[in-house]
């Protein structure tokens, strides 16, 4: 007897989870939205090749519901919503793939506004938007919100991570703080560019080990590899990949006193924040830090409605405003006893009428 997707253990009172299948294209993608209590679902669109299908359910209903949390904690008129592409062992993405894809969204006429995430490109969102309006990320001009969302969710966690060295460590600089840095892709790699520029010491490491190697002498640091990364001595442990890298064994593995990075899902279960907490280790809730990039792309989109051009300086004003966050989910922790993730997550709850 199958089970009811709702019995899942990620289902957290999903408003829809949509199974689309186009057997033309070859499209399999699922579509979860998590609420819409401030506005459109709105999150980006994961082509991900997964060995088992459950695991892209399990990914579209954590990820939906970090993105209720996200853009309610950024403050942001937006629900949460995800969608999940299940590609095929040779990740093959076809025009009609997307056309398929974006029919799919169009056909939710507005309930969710999707975006780049890993494995979709800038071009990826384009080929979307020919078929619905209900799509972020796409290119702009000189000096507008919206684009490849990766630059602003790396500076989004530059300043979680000097806001992190300042409130753990005490220390009004990053010269010299060392910072292992996971995952050397857009994100990972912005993040290590702008760390690099203040100073820092960094230690990286990605799937993709070459790249890792031209990071490293890019910004005069060391590569690993990716089984050392999580147990290198370090200030800040930065994940910027996948997420559900922080069990048991990954946390004991930990040898620092930081956890800040914008991999989504980082706990792999909620009482992995409890761990942290108990092991002295400042954690930074995955989607408070890592908002950057859906501030950019939904301020492009509401601007885009109205017909107006969006200042990038808007966006940057509201990056600005991630280290305040982080430091009253931290003070609260310091007042309550409860672990910081448990605080945001109670914060956001509240702001979606939870």
């Amino acid at each position: 007897m199958m089970t009811a997707f709702w019995t899942h253990a990620d289902f957290d009172d999903h408003e829809l989870v949509q199974f689309v299948r186009d057997r033309k294209s070859g499209l399999t993608a699922i579509i979860a939205l998590h609420s819409t209590h401030l506005g459109p679902g709105a999150g980006g669109t994961r082509f991900w090749h997964y060995a088992d299908p459950a695991d892209g359910l399990r990914d579209a209903l954590r990820l939906s519901r970090g993105m209720s949390y996200k853009n309610a904690m950024a403050g942001l008129p937006m629900g949460g919503g995800k969608a999940v592409i299940l590609a095929d062992k040779a990740r093959t993405k076809t025009p009609e793939l997307l056309a398929a894809f974006a029919d799919a969204v169009d056909a939710l006429g507005g309930r969710y506004v999707t975006a780049e995430d890993v494995g979709i490109s800038e071009a990826d969102m384009v080929a979307v938007s020919k078929r619905t309006q209900f799509v972020s990320g796409l290119p702009v001009g000189e000096g507008q919100a919206g684009g490849d969302p990766g630059p602003f969710t790396a500076m989004g966690i530059y300043h979680g991570i000097k806001a992190a060295v300042a409130y753990k460590l005490g220390k009004d600089s990053l010269k010299g703080v060392r910072v292992a840095v996971q995952g050397t892709g857009s994100v990972g790699g912005g993040v290590a560019r702008l760390l690099h520029k203040d100073g820092a010491r960094l230690v990286v490491a990605d799937v993709d080990e070459s790249r890792a190697a031209a990071l490293a002498r890019e910004v005069d640091g060391e590569a690993v590899s990716p089984e050392q990364i999580m147990s290198v001595s370090c200030d800040v442990f930065s994940p910027n990949a996948l997420g559900a890298i922080l069990d048991e064994a990954g946390i004991a593995a930990l040898d620092c006193p930081i956890v800040a990075g914008g991999a989504n899902n980082q706990l792999a279960r909620a009482e992995h924040g409890k761990l942290l907490a108990e092991r002295g280790i400042l954690y930074a809730p995955d989607y408070v830090i890592n908002a950057g990039g859906i501030i950019s792309v939904t301020l492009e989109y509401l601007c885009r409605t109205k017909g107006e051009p969006c200042d990038i300086n808007e966006v940057r004003k509201r990056l600005a405003q991630i280290p305040d966050r982080l430091r009253t989910i931290w003070e609260e922790s310091d007042r309550t006893g409860v672990s910081a993730d448990q605080v945001a997550d109670r914060m956001a709850q509240k702001l979606i009428g939870r």
